[in-house]
């Protein structure tokens, strides 16, 4: 793998990983256009830890607040939260530990990943028409049912080209929170679930896989990664997800023209 490669390979997570446009999905499917191999779920691990980093830096603030209050006063509207959290991130954890191995290998097939891009991409779609004027609430009166919810849809993502962050903003909109709210839930929920990815994977990576290209692989997601959580938190302001719907399907149509074309 060149440095070009591994910078390429860490932007593109860090977009997929925060865009509700599947990283997985890029992260397999670049390799594949280019006629390249894939580059294997290690040089993966190294990219989740980049934007794991971001997601705890950018939103430090928070987690401050919910981890103090969480130990402190756990019955606080932040305190609950932390717990919330907590409890949502389980099915995903247990999803992961029973189907990982499936999901890497059965599901990483081009034709499926196009129909999840634009399958979902078209249910998101429907959830943001849903609720385009909703309120935008506070992110401590959420629910635990609602949060749990939020969780228990981000199993799906398993499957690339669902998208984590897509599936779980799909289910907030949904259960009626606004654009800003369900993205911020997203990112908090995002930190556990990659965090536990990291280390289940992290027996994969070896002393060879220490090299220059890693690092800038993990460099280019990171910076990357932060300058996309606040962007794409400035966006959902004033903005639909239309364009990540669209995107979704003109790159789903492409797979399939691509894969069958040849």
């Amino acid at each position: 793998m060149t440095v070009l490669d591994a910078v390429l390979l860490g932007l593109l997570q860090a977009l997929g990983e925060f865009l509700p446009i599947s990283s997985s999905a890029h992260l397999v499917l670049l390799p594949y256009l280019r006629g390249q191999e894939y580059q294997g779920l290690a040089f993966d691990v190294m990219l989740h830890a980049a934007t794991l980093l971001a997601v705890l830096l950018y939103f430090w603030k928070d987690w401050w607040v919910l981890i103090k209050q969480g130990f402190t006063a756990p019955r606080s509207r932040q305190g609950r939260l932390l717990w919330y959290l907590a409890a949502a991130t389980i099915p995903a954890a247990i999803a992961g530990v029973f189907l990982d191995d499936w999901a890497d290998t059965a599901l990483r097939h081009p034709v499926l990943i196009a129909v999840n891009l634009i399958v979902f991409a078209l249910i998101l779609w429907t959830a943001d028409r849903k609720t385009s004027h909703a309120a935008q609430g506070d992110l401590f009166d959420v629910s635990f049912k609602t949060v749990f919810l939020i969780g228990c849809a981000q199993a799906l993502a398993l499957m690339p080209g669902v998208s984590r962050s897509g599936i779980t903003i799909t289910a907030a909109l949904f259960l009626g929170l606004s654009r800003s709210i369900s993205a911020r839930i997203s990112f908090l929920l995002s930190a556990p679930v990659i965090a536990g990815a990291v280390v289940l994977k992290a027996s994969q990576l070896t002393p060879a896989d220490l090299n220059g290209a890693l690092a800038a692989g993990f460099l280019s997601a990171f910076i990357a990664a932060v300058l996309v959580i606040g962007g794409l938190m400035r966006y959902l302001k004033t903005h639909t997800f239309d364009v990540f719907v669209y995107y979704r399907w003109v790159l789903g149509a492409v797979i399939l023209a691509v894969y069958y074309w040849k």
